[in-house]
Formats: C-alpha cells, structure tokens, sequence
C-alpha cells in the first residue's frame, strides 16, 4: 500500500465540491526583506498582516499562478507542470519589478505545502482535484509609485470541484467589443490581478446578455482574437489545433500542455494571430485554463450574428478527445510521456 492510502482524508463530499475557498490545515510563506528571500515557514493562519500602504494595496504590484495536484490511480501524489507555473511568475515578476522566485524554491514550496495538505488532495476518480494557489506582492510601505522593498510570497491550497457547475458542457460566448482586458504593449501577457479586475465589469456585462463567457479582441484594431475572460481561445480547424497569439495573451500552460498532445497525435498546430472573421470556418471552439481544463463553446455571437460549433449542443469530438487525454494523464490514467507529473514525496 503506497503512503497517500494511509493518510486520512478530510471528511468532504468529494464529488459535490465547488470551485471556491476552502481553508485547509495551511499555507506556506516567504518573506522578502534587505535583499533576500527567508526559508519558506508553514503558517495555520488564512489572514495577512500589512501596512495600509503596501504597494500591493495601491499600485497593484503583485503576481499569482494557479496549479492542481491530483491522486492518481496507483495512490500517488502529484501536481501538474509546477516548474512551467514557476517559469511564469518569473516572466510576471520581472515586469512588475518583484525580486525573482527561484524555480527550485517555488517548486519546493509546491510540495511542501501539498504535502502539509494531503487529506485534502481528493481521491481519484472523484473529479476533483486541489487547487495550488501561488501569490507575491509588495508589503514594504511606500506612498510615491514605486516598487516595493518587502514583499511576501504565500501558496495556499484548496479542494476545489469544476470550474463549471456543469462540468464539460458546452457554454455560449459573447464578443465584447466595448470592453478591454489589457493595454496594448501592457501586461495581458503577465499573471496579474489588475488584468483580471479589468475584466470583471465585461464579465457581468456578457453574463446579463445570458452569456457565462465573453472573449476580447485585440484592444488595438478589434480585428483579432484574443482570449475569453479567464482562458485562452482554441479552436479546431480541419485536422489544426489553432492558438491565437498577441502581446496581450496570457501564455497558458493549459493550451500549451493540449498543444503537445495535439501535435502527438498528428495534428498541425497552428499558433498565430486569428483573425475574428475566420470564427465561420472554424469548427469546435474551447475555452482553456487551469480551473476549467477545457470548456468546450458551442456559440459565438459576434455583433448580430450567431456562429455555431459542433453540432450546437455537445462538444466537439476533437475537443473532447484532447480533454480525455489531459485529464487521463493528469490522474494516471495515461501513461506521462512528456513528464509533466511531479511527484509529491
């Protein structure tokens, strides 16, 4: 019997989870200070302490990741790609002048703290799995703009359900037009909170016109595609697995991870900028991220016209079979041949 059948997990209904905060047993944190990161220390406290004039609080100078750890089908402990999430926030940190995060202490910090959690990494074959929630801002008080001179990095991890109540089922999307998510030349690259405070008043917008999801166009000309509000834009073009690309697109380790697979299995993938009049050639649509996997988007509406995908009311087949082989590795299910699987010891 492996050791993560021995530990007992915490008393949750597994199946019914939702994607929300849950506190768990603790988190993991870093303190930035003269110059240098200290040893990361486990805290059992959810709250943060910081003087009201924390950079964080008023010019936004801070980064996040999201990553899952899973309990495959032997009984393992593993979360999906850290070392990509870590590359990231590197690339995030940079451009907000926050002091790097090594990738050898992000990582470490993954594990630990998913190890200090484990009765909460749900049981295989529940579909849920535990959200890994990574954040670094300036604490160190200063008024006049500026980076800040102390900084914090905490991971917390949760249990979390689908994304969707309705797991994968198709949505329909709404093109805003009089909404941006990020400047052009901005930080819509970056893992950042301001570009998703950005987006929550198009997000309200589209949910009143009865759409869950909007997708923005390029905040320059509005010719070309850029994301969904949460998730990057996919689309499956004849045997093409097609990836828009911008200076305002977030890099998703999601889309890039169904790249690779999509390639294994012979297709072309094409990674290019899209412009938002081919949504008529086009024949199945995800929406792609961490949370979600894969939302499949069975409807477009793009000023007075509506464009379909798959058959209108299911996911596409190609979609569909490029979650299965996601998720099936993600869980054990299929064998990692692209060692994406960290495992938790």
């Amino acid at each position: 019997m492996s050791a993560v059948n021995k530990i007992q997990k915490a008393d949750l209904d597994w199946g019914n989870l939702p994607f929300d905060y849950m506190r768990t047993d603790c988190n993991i944190r870093y303190f930035y200070k003269d110059g240098k990161w200290s040893d990361g220390e486990l805290f059992t406290d959810d709250t943060v302490s910081m003087n009201i004039a924390a950079p964080v609080l008023h010019y936004g100078q801070e980064a996040f990741e999201g990553l899952k750890a899973f309990t495959t089908a032997d009984g393992r402990t593993v979360v999906f790609r850290p070392g990509a999430n870590a590359k990231r926030l590197q690339r995030s940190c940079e451009r907000l002048f926050i002091p790097e995060i090594p990738e050898e202490v992000f990582v470490d910090a993954v594990r630990r703290v998913v190890k200090a959690n484990e009765r909460f990494v749900p049981p295989y074959g529940t579909g849920a799995s535990l959200y890994i929630r990574p954040v670094v801002f300036g604490t160190g008080a200063r008024v006049g703009l500026g980076p800040a001179e102390e900084y914090i990095f905490v991971v917390f991890a949760c249990p979390v359900g689908p994304y969707y109540k309705g797991g994968f089922k198709p949505v329909r999307a709404l093109v805003l037009e009089d909404f941006d998510r990020a400047a052009p030349r901005g930080v819509g690259d970056c893992k950042v909170g301001g570009n998703y405070a950005a987006g929550i008043s198009g997000g309200q917008y589209g949910k009143k016109k009865g759409y869950p999801v909007v997708l923005y166009l390029d905040p320059a000309e509005k010719k070309y595609i850029d994301e969904f509000s949460t998730s990057n834009f996919i689309a499956i073009k004849g045997s093409s697995y097609l990836s828009p690309t911008s200076h305002s697109i977030l890099p998703s380790i999601t889309n890039d991870s169904l790249a690779c697979i999509a390639e294994s299995i012979g297709m072309k993938v094409e990674k290019r900028p899209v412009e938002v009049s081919e949504l008529a050639d086009i024949d199945e649509v995800g929406a792609v991220g961490t949370a979600a996997v894969i939302t499949p988007v069975n409807l477009i509406t793009y000023r007075d016209t509506d464009f379909t995908f798959g058959d209108g009311e299911n996911a596409g087949p190609v979609i569909k079979d490029l979650y299965d082989r996601l998720t099936k590795i993600q869980c054990g299910d299929m064998k990692d041949d692209f060692g994406w699987l960290y495992e938790v010891e």
